[in-house]
């Protein structure tokens, strides 16, 4: 006998709750409350190379108009300051992969609308490996797990194979 699907009272249905406030997260997607995503630090006019904060947008800093860097361009949602840098400590140093998956999420949801506004969209993500002595204590390379979330929202594939870590430099901190 097939089982039918079973609606659940509304009292029953878990609810998300917004993991930087614990208020009921009211967004479909991911675990953030609208009051909370509107607080993010989030990165305005920037330099159109490296995104570093500007006046003004669409202008290319000092630095790279002096000597272009090695990348054509970064895409940054966010300034590095409460909470994202809380997440990423989290996600990163405290294995708590919770917080980048929200990380991932927002990012692809900033990513697809760069996209649909014609940002050109890469042909693959390529993770940075992590040193083996620094993976080993955390367990799992941040980068890989951030691409992987970033590939199946953006259906954009993942070649974690293509990059190869030669030196074992000093963490970035």
């Amino acid at each position: 006998m097939p089982l039918l699907p079973l609606k659940l009272p509304a009292w029953l249905q878990p609810r998300r709750h917004c993991q930087l406030c614990d208020e009921p997260a009211d967004h479909p997607r991911h675990a953030i409350c609208s009051a909370c995503e509107t607080e993010l630090p989030w990165l305005g006019a920037q330099c159109q190379v490296c995104a570093v904060p500007l006046p003004m947008a669409g202008l290319i800093c000092g630095a790279c108009q002096r000597q272009a860097p090695s990348f054509a361009r970064v895409e940054a949602p966010w300034r590095y300051a409460f909470p994202v840098d809380n997440l990423i400590t989290r996600f990163k140093h405290q294995g708590q992969w919770p917080y980048g998956r929200l990380l991932a999420e927002l990012l692809a949801e900033h990513l697809q609308h760069a996209y649909d506004e014609g940002l050109p969209r890469p042909q693959a993500l390529l993770p940075v490996p992590l040193a083996r002595r620094r993976q080993r204590r955390r367990g799992f390379n941040q980068a890989q797990m951030l691409a992987d979330w970033l590939g199946r929202r953006l259906q954009l594939p993942v070649h974690d194979d293509w990059l190869q870590r030669r030196l074992d430099t000093p963490a970035q901190q």
